[in-house]
């Protein structure tokens, strides 16, 4: 450490490093974006400049090189660790800048690599549980706010009520000014699909449906499954909000014929007689609310187990990562890929969400983004 005359530090030897870095990073987006050839681009990288280095507009060089449709020089920072998540100001990653100008080659680059790196990481998460993904740090909430805690959700209040558009909502609040949405009306769409592709050509469907749902919220879903020309035989539902039972009570879910009400997480009963009991499934449908998606991931291991067999569909709630297109794809694919490991084959159809004013929602539409909801339908694979 340099020091002055009367000892005190003159600068550090960290804030040189992290001077020069900056500087380095900074002349390597420069060199991309002036279209430098890849033999200086590689020499300045293999002399020390940070692929993952972000500028003030938060552009970092797989930007720039998503900007030049550079697939060579894209495939190659991607191999020296650049970050394919990384968003700029705007909230754009390299993947959507790469789909705004239609070059699907440097798009799936980049979402490629984002599913690699999930996928990697959630195999070395199970060895190594402090391990995380840039990603999964998005998708699971860090604060501590009931929209990112389970605990803290399940302990605050929450407020069923009608919009100024006359639809029925369910909020709950995250701080002293912002309510979130926990079920929106807006859902509906997605849920009538949902069911239909569960259940309307199941060969069990005359007999009547076990069903088990996970998560109550407005009750739409557990509402068109007991809508159906034949009402499910079984009709089995995982509920833990307090606030959420109270609704139902109100509403004679526990009156019900051949509806079973289990009060508690679903982590609570996986392995209990309520579940295991049934003999297995027909339709199994998970919709939870502050969960993030390792608990999900958690709760495909159990399908196996709660499936009654090739005839069973499951689907849940595809809201994984869908404030961005391309963390959507790549949580699209990620999931796929985790059901595919425990013997559930996903066929994805698209449904559109888009109800004419994208504003009529305000902020409880935030944490679905997306004009077309990509909807899942599983079902397990035939020896």
């Amino acid at each position: 450490m340099a020091m002055d005359p009367k000892g005190s530090a003159d600068a550090s030897d960290d804030d040189m490093d992290v001077d020069a870095l900056v500087e380095q990073g900074q002349e390597l987006v420069d060199a991309i974006f002036r279209r430098r050839p890849l033999a200086e681009i590689k020499a300045l990288i293999a002399a020390g400049a940070p692929v993952w280095y972000q500028d003030d507009e938060g552009t970092s060089p797989l930007h720039v090189a998503a900007y030049a449709e550079d697939q060579e020089l894209v495939r190659f920072l991607i191999a020296e660790g650049a970050l394919w998540n990384a968003v700029d100001n705007l909230h754009n990653t390299a993947g959507d800048i790469a789909v705004s100008l239609n070059n699907d080659e440097c798009y799936q680059l980049i979402r490629d690599a984002g599913i690699r790196s999930e996928v990697l990481l959630r195999l070395l998460a199970k060895k190594a549980p402090e391990a995380s993904s840039p990603l999964h740090l998005i998708l699971k909430a860090t604060d501590s706010t009931p929209a990112g805690s389970t605990d803290a959700f399940l302990n605050t209040t929450l407020e069923y009520t009608k919009d100024e558009h006359g639809q029925n909502v369910c909020l709950v609040r995250v701080n002293d000014k912002e309510k979130v949405g926990v079920m929106m009306g807006w859902e509906r769409g997605i849920m009538q699909e949902t069911v239909s592709r569960l259940c309307a050509d199941h060969p069990n469907f005359e007999d009547g449906l076990k069903v088990l749902n996970v998560g109550f919220g407005l009750g739409i879903i557990d509402t068109l499954f007991q809508d159906m020309s034949t009402k499910p035989s079984l009709h089995v539902i995982i509920e833990p909000h307090p606030d959420v039972l109270n609704h139902m009570r109100e509403r004679g879910w526990f009156e019900k014929e051949g509806v079973r009400i289990l009060e508690g997480k679903w982590q609570d009963f996986t392995d209990s007689e309520d579940l295991l009991g049934v003999g297995g499934f027909d339709v199994i449908y998970t919709d939870t609310f502050s969960e993030d998606y390792a608990e999900l991931h958690r709760f495909f291991g159990h399908l196996p187990d709660l499936l009654e067999g090739p005839d069973s569909r499951f689907s849940f709630f595809n809201g994984l990562g869908a404030t961005n297109a391309m963390f959507y794809d790549v949580y699209r694919h990620v999931a796929g890929l985790h059901l595919a490991d425990v013997g559930i084959d996903v066929e994805w159809s698209d449904v559109d969400v888009f109800e004419g004013d994208v504003d009529r929602w305000g902020k409880t539409r935030e944490y679905f983004a997306m004009r077309t909801y990509r909807l899942p339908i599983g079902r397990m694979k035939l020896l």
